[in-house]
């Protein structure tokens, strides 16, 4: 029986790269499907930060105002794939908006009113870890809004984001779609890693319970809130990695920034990854 060969740590002391990582796990013969994987999506990820700088720089030098919500069932994926996003670029024109829920004043206020204080300025762009849909989805599945109020925003919030358009903000709209099965994958995760239970709420359990709920209101968003000026992209997020670096790809795509055309790395998404919601549909995708 041929004897297992493994790196010592004279082998990676004698390292460069990633690719000198690769020839020698190669010439030893040993299995690295899981390694190889891992280093072509740190390089490409890498490659495509490098563009997410190049474009703050044009949208900070032109005063673009940027607003890319991220929405979906919980954990679809949506603080990893900010994450991403924000790793590297410039603290002073990035912000994320996580907003708690509203206080009792802001109860008595116009809906969007919490929202509209935090888009972006000239040149700044704005991450949402979800945002005004969660009257969409979260707040009539769970029963935190009236019907009323729930109605009201179907009809106002395509007026909303018009304004916002005419006005000029840019506004990108992710949804995460995950399977039921991937989702429970993801929480007993959650649950069992210390680091990670935080994340874990009463409403995340919910999730699974009311699963055919959520899906029942997420159609419903989409139907009302899907526009030319402000369309739903779907990203497909069972694989997490690639998910990161499509929905990167998406919002790259958008933009004609400077040295673009000199990027190392495909810019434009995978169809079978980053859809419009309508083509979405016609798959049926979560």
């Amino acid at each position: 029986m041929p004897t297992k060969e493994f790196l010592t740590a004279d082998d990676f002391e004698s390292l460069q790269n990633s690719d000198d990582l690769r020839a020698l796990i190669k010439q030893k013969n040993i299995p690295f499907d899981n390694v190889s994987n891992t280093l072509s999506y740190t390089n490409e990820l890498r490659s495509l930060q490098v563009e997410l700088v190049k474009l703050q720089r044009y949208i900070s030098s032109h005063n673009k105002r940027v607003a890319i919500i991220f929405e979906g069932r919980d954990a679809a994926g949506k603080g990893g794939n900010i994450r991403r996003f924000m790793e590297h670029l410039n603290p002073r024109s990035t912000r994320l908006v996580a907003l708690n829920k509203p206080t009792e004043v802001e109860k008595g206020q116009w809906y969007f009113q919490r929202y509209i204080k935090e888009l972006p300025n000239p040149g700044e762009i704005v991450f949402f870890d979800r945002s005004w849909y969660n009257r969409a989805v979260v707040e009539p599945v769970m029963g935190f809004c009236s019907d009323k109020q729930y109605e009201e925003f179907l009809l106002q919030v395509p007026e909303f984001e018009h304004m916002m358009y005419e006005d000029g903000v840019i506004i990108i709209k992710f949804w995460l779609s995950i399977t039921k099965d991937e989702q429970a994958k993801r929480f007993d995760a959650r649950k069992e890693n210390p680091l990670k239970r935080w994340k874990f709420s009463p409403v995340d359990r919910q999730g699974q319970i009311l699963w055919d709920k959520y899906t029942y209101y997420k159609r419903e968003m989409f139907s009302k809130t899907h526009t030319t000026y402000s369309p739903w992209m779907i990203i497909k997020t069972n694989d997490k990695k690639v998910a990161r670096l499509e929905a990167i790809r998406h919002v790259l795509s958008k933009f004609d920034y400077e040295d673009k055309s000199e990027a190392e790395v495909v810019l434009n998404p995978d169809p079978n990854v980053v859809m419009r919601y309508y083509r979405s549909n016609i798959h049926q995708i979560d």
